[in-house]
């Protein structure tokens, strides 16, 4: 199978394109550093050409509102339009978990936007939505500090290894478009005082935390159930704290 991974030098793009070359397939790792600009348009024909499968896996470089908009508007449509001209069987984007029940501008409006788009494209496609990786918490963590206290907002995470995402959109890759989303989650739903108690332990540091109403996720106002995944969704294997103490 020929497959595109577009964002291919990214953290999950990375583990994408080694796992479907390992698998046998032939892959195309599309990126700024080919010479294949999403945005502008330079390169992704010829990335496309003959594509039955494109990964896109992209992120915005930035997470203000209008950028982050543009960005993943601009690209989606490009690639979208490429994807359609050279015939490609199956688009495969990666989303977030959240998206379409957060109300928010910036980055998550973003991806919310890119999703509507390749749903209403007419190219079978998969969407993946994925809660927060585990290389991300230090930074979710370090976020929360104010004053040298956590303030937490009252809300539960959920979560998950890149590894873990990279596979099952290697795997996802390969089969049957769903025109449908897929909801992928850590093993553990947490609070986020539960994230940052354990993140902090694991730095050696004990911080006062406190649970906060009005504390929240990058900017973005966040309730209980914002971010984790429902019933029907798939799963990683590796906990946090697991994850902590191998990497």
């Amino acid at each position: 199978m020929k497959i595109t991974v577009v964002g291919a030098t990214g953290q999950i793009g990375a583990r994408v394109v080694d796992l479907l070359t390992a698998a046998g397939h032939e892959v195309t790792a599309a990126s700024r550093a080919s010479g294949v600009d999403a945005v502008t348009g330079d390169g992704v024909a010829a990335a496309l050409d003959g594509a039955d499968v494109v990964v896109d896996v992209l992120n915005s470089p930035t997470m203000e509102p209008g950028p982050a908009v543009d960005f993943f508007t601009g690209s989606a449509t490009t690639l979208l339009a490429a994807a359609k001209k050279a015939a490609v069987k199956h688009y495969l984007v990666l989303s977030i978990v959240g998206v379409g029940s957060v109300e928010a501008e910036g980055y998550l409006k973003g991806k919310h936007l890119q999703e509507e788009l390749v749903a209403n494209s007419g190219v079978p496609y998969t969407i993946v939505r994925a809660t927060q990786f585990h290389e991300f918490t230090e930074g979710i963590a370090g976020s929360l500090l104010v004053d040298g206290e956590v303030h937490a907002p009252d809300a539960l995470i959920q979560p998950i290894a890149a590894a873990e995402v990279a596979a099952v959109i290697a795997r996802v890759a390969t089969e049957t478009p769903r025109n449908d989303v897929l909801n992928l989650g850590g093993p553990e739903q947490m609070s986020f005082a539960d994230l940052a108690r354990s993140v902090f332990t694991h730095q050696g540091k004990e911080l006062p935390i406190v649970v906060d109403p009005q504390a929240t996720y990058f900017g973005v106002a966040v309730q209980q159930n914002s971010l984790i995944t429902s019933d029907d969704a798939e799963l990683g294997g590796t906990r946090l704290a697991e994850w902590l103490q191998h990497r």
